[in-house]
């Protein structure tokens, strides 16, 4: 029987504060010339109430020993909070000099399809899309593109609602 290898930590979210967390994964470099640098994993995650309050406690399989760069996402009302963190060790320290992610808030009045996404491999993507009020993952649509035999994704969102897109992007 195989040893599962792991890491967790604990924050704690204030009253109406929501906190996601991504782990950054870097494209292995046969890979690279087909698919983006990086890519995002979602943390898995329980909470406890305490109080006002939430702790959450987050698990990370396999940590590098090199430290597991992290997205920190704090949703509260009307806001989110960016956060940049590494896990090194046993402990998670927020990085002074963040690698570089690009976000935006998408929003329509028409139900919309938001743009075809590459998948690495072992089915990892660049980008994510987040309900914010929820913080639930828009869950994308796989299908086979044949023109550049590539699995590809596409999200389905709703009208009247707006949602959290963020992708990592290489430091030019």
């Amino acid at each position: 029987m195989e040893n599962m290898q792991g890491k967790h930590f604990s924050i704690t979210d204030p009253k109406d504060v929501n906190t996601v967390i991504y782990q950054v994964n870097k494209t292995e470099k046969e890979y690279l010339d087909k698919f983006p640098k990086y890519t995002v994993e979602r943390l898995e995650s329980t909470e406890e109430l305490r109080g006002e309050g939430k702790k959450k406690t987050f698990y990370v399989d396999n940590p590098s020993p090199e430290g597991n760069q992290l997205v920190i996402l704090s949703f509260g009302k009307d806001k989110v909070v960016v956060n940049m963190g590494l896990l090194y060790g046993d402990k998670v320290r927020i990085t002074k000099r963040p690698i570089p992610v690009k976000f935006d808030t998408l929003y329509s009045e028409e139900e919309t399809e938001y743009k075809d996404f590459p998948y690495t491999p072992n089915l990892k993507r660049p980008i994510s899309i987040i309900d914010p009020e929820t913080t639930e993952e828009v869950k994308p649509v796989l299908y086979f593109d044949e023109k550049t035999n590539e699995i590809k994704g596409k999200c389905k969102l709703k009208p009247y609602k707006s949602y959290f897109a963020f992708e990592i992007r290489e430091d030019k």
